[in-house]
Parts: structure tokens; C-alpha cells; sequence
């Protein structure tokens, strides 16, 4: 394992413990030219299905692209890093627990989308003008005014 500071090739492991439900093993590492400590994490590879895109390309599944894109989402947002991580685990497990060989983007989308609405409305709105891919202002102010009326709704019935 790479030094992330220094590249050197060779580090030893000072700590293990299980992590991710006991789906990864989190090792702290020490590298035996710098002394720096990092945290490497160790899982097993499991299958990946294809997403199907709008376009109708297929692509392996990445959880980084699902994090990159709720994380641009959440930019100065109250949303921490550890409940966007749990909540992609939580995605991650049930499209293996599927065990399908696809699955369309459309679904992880939506997905992604109806947690960012129950999180931040601001977040909500950003994933949704790249993921809804608005034509033009009408459109944005169409989700825009949708947000607001679900908002006042909770408002009167919390009264």
C-alpha cells in the first residue's frame, strides 16, 4: 500500500477493526518511511451490476459517482459526510441484495432524490436541476413552486 503523503511502498498496519457492518476491515496504517498514519479500508469484491443509462449506455456500478453527486448537491449544506455514507451503504446493499445484472440509473436517481428532499430542500433542488436536466427557467421554477407547496402543506398540518 502507497504512502498517500510520501509513495513509499511499504507501511505496517497498526490497528484493524471490522467496519461497514462487517462488510470491510478499517486499517490504520503507518508508513515506515514518513511515520505518517492513514486509514485504509479492506472489502470484498463482490459483484457489481451494469447501470443502465438514459441514453441507454451500460456502465459498472460506482458508488463514487452516487457520493460525488449528493456531496456537489450538499455543498454548504447541515448534511454530514458520515450520514451520505451510511446512506449510500444502504443503496449499495439492497442492489446487491437484488442480485440483478442492471439496474436503470433512473431507479438510483430517484432514490438519491427523494432522501435529498427528506434531508434539505436546497440540496434537493441542486441534485434535481442536473438530474431532471431542466430545459430552461419555467421548468426550474415548476419544481421550485411543487417544493413550496409541499412545505406549506407541512406547515399547516404541524398546526
Amino acid at each position: 500500500m502507497k504512502c498517500p503523503f510520501c509513495q513509499h511502498p511499504n507501511s505496517k498496519v497498526v490497528d484493524s477493526r471490522p467496519a461497514k457492518d462487517g462488510r470491510a476491515i478499517r486499517r490504520r496504517r503507518e508508513c515506515l518511511n514518513c511515520l505518517e498514519r492513514f486509514t485504509t479500508y479492506e472489502q470484498i469484491q463482490e459483484f457489481q451490476p451494469m447501470v443502465i443509462k438514459k441514453d441507454g449506455r451500460r456502465e459498472p456500478f460506482e458508488r463514487k459517482k452516487i457520493i460525488d453527486g449528493i456531496l456537489k448537491a450538499c455543498e454548504k449544506r447541515p448534511i454530514s459526510i458520515n450520514k451520505i455514507e451510511a446512506f449510500v451503504d444502504e443503496i449499495e446493499r439492497d442492489i446487491q441484495e437484488k442480485g440483478s445484472p442492471e439496474i436503470p440509473s433512473k431507479v438510483i436517481g430517484e432514490r438519491v432524490m427523494d432522501q435529498l428532499r427528506k434531508w434539505d430542500d436546497v440540496a434537493y433542488v441542486r441534485f434535481a436541476s442536473v438530474y431532471k436536466q431542466f430545459k430552461d427557467l419555467k421548468e426550474f421554477m415548476n419544481q421550485l413552486q411543487e417544493l413550496l407547496e409541499k412545505g406549506q402543506k407541512k406547515d399547516m398540518t404541524a398546526k
